[in-house]
């Protein structure tokens, strides 16, 4: 499918499709890009390989998968804080700057 094709189509518009993961075939039936799809079960398929997996243990390759996601959200959510931090600190000090106290020299 072409990309201009996928853009007009509804965003709640649904499709099938046909995934292999984990040595199985999968049908999927999904509101996602089929791009997305695809690379979502690539993801699946490359951990359940790196695990050992086989389909029984699927729920693992999930668990790990979810865990490598926490992992990444809480590293963002640290990175997020200290940007904030030094945003916040960088505004006092021009606040400072343009804004001296009395008796201070804004000049430095």
């Amino acid at each position: 499918m072409s990309r201009g094709a996928w853009y007009r189509r509804s965003p709640m518009e649904r499709r099938t499709v046909e995934l292999r993961v984990g040595g199985q075939s999968y049908r999927v039936v999904s509101s996602a890009p089929e791009e997305d799809v695809r690379r979502a079960a690539s993801l699946v398929s490359a951990k359940a390989e790196e695990l050992g997996s086989s389909r029984n243990a699927l729920f693992l390759v999930a668990m790990a998968l979810a865990n490598d996601a926490l992992v990444e959200r809480d590293k963002r959510l640290s990175v997020e804080r200290r940007t904030r931090d030094l945003l916040r600190r960088l505004l006092v000090r021009v606040e400072h700057v343009l804004d001296p106290p009395e008796g201070e020299d804004s000049v430095r």
